[in-house]
């Protein structure tokens, strides 16, 4: 019997491993509008390219056959108002406006369901994690396509667990990443204790009495602080414990985009792949010439062939 989580989402559809013994374990997050069973049908039914001709797919081999000892988790985001379609329902991992480059407009709209969906995607990591063999998280890898990949993106940064075996996205972007990037600019720009005498204000910096102790400013790097105020914008909870930020940081990502995307920008993912390489992420980037808002073959051979523990 599942082990129950959030009662606001669906049981995830669960494709079980082909062979035994169970080695990996999948999750992958859907696009707006979508659901669990309608993209994991989608997905594992892809080719995928081969190594030896990528132009196109010369084989049925696809994710399942190439992974036969994985189990495929596909959860269901949250039935939520929309503020982009006239407040009509949908499953989505969060509320958002339009994603015109940097997409800072009415930001505050992500926040709950950012919130609420990464609690609840770090709680089915560790039900995952606790499935594998050993226990070991390294055994678990987490993706998303576009909104299902911002979202995995921000469950990533604020994962508090031991490191994953790996991480991508396929035509998404990371919420707040304008935000983040200024951050790290200044830090860097400045350099650690620099000052020119004014006090001015910091929107990132924390307040006493926020619940957690304060730590020196000058011993926190631009990415811990980038992090600890990503946390505190989306609201988690003081009972959800402040991640360790190098774990983020041990997770190997990959990153895949169509040049032709008209949902989310390539120029949103290019600023997605820049602030988390600036933040020392592990990450490696793709662009697809003449790929629109999906992904293709070579995009899911180019997953695999990116993480030592796929290949």
């Amino acid at each position: 019997m599942a082990e129950a989580i959030s009662s606001d989402y669906l049981e995830p559809y669960i494709v079980p491993p082909r062979a035994s013994p169970h080695k990996q374990t999948f999750i992958i997050l859907h696009g707006r509008g979508s659901s669990g069973d309608k993209f994991g049908t989608v997905l594992l039914g892809t080719p995928v390219s081969t190594r030896e001709q990528t132009d196109s797919p010369i084989s049925d081999e696809t994710l399942a056959c190439l992974f036969p000892h994985a189990r495929f988790v596909f959860p269901s985001a949250a039935r939520r108002r929309a503020t982009i379609y006239k407040r009509s329902y949908t499953h989505q991992w969060f509320d958002n406006w339009a994603l015109d480059p940097p997409a800072t407009d009415r930001e505050e709209l992500q926040n709950a369901g950012l919130r609420e969906t990464t609690i609840y995607l770090h709680e089915l990591i560790r039900r995952e994690i606790r499935l594998v063999p050993g226990n070991n998280s390294k055994n678990v890898v987490l993706g998303g396509l576009s909104q299902g990949c911002a979202a995995a993106l921000i469950a990533l940064l604020l994962w508090d667990g031991e490191p994953l075996g790996a991480a991508f996205g396929m035509c998404g972007w990371l919420p707040h990443a304008y935000r983040m990037c200024q951050q790290l600019e200044s830090e860097r720009d400045e350099g650690p204790g620099a000052s020119d005498g004014d006090d001015p204000f910091d929107p990132f910096e924390r307040e006493p009495g926020d619940g957690e102790e304060m730590e020196d400013e000058d011993s926190t790097s631009p990415k811990d602080k980038a992090i600890r105020w990503l946390r505190e914008e989306i609201g988690l909870p003081s009972n959800h414990v402040f991640p360790h930020t190098d774990v983020c940081q041990d997770i190997p990502l990959f990153l895949g985009h169509g040049t032709e995307d008209d949902r989310v920008p390539i120029d949103l993912g290019r600023l997605s792949f820049r602030c988390l390489r600036d933040m020392g992420i592990r990450i490696q980037w793709r662009e697809y010439e003449g790929l629109g808002h999906w992904y293709s073959p070579i995009m899911l051979r180019d997953i695999i062939d990116s993480t030592p523990l796929l290949n």
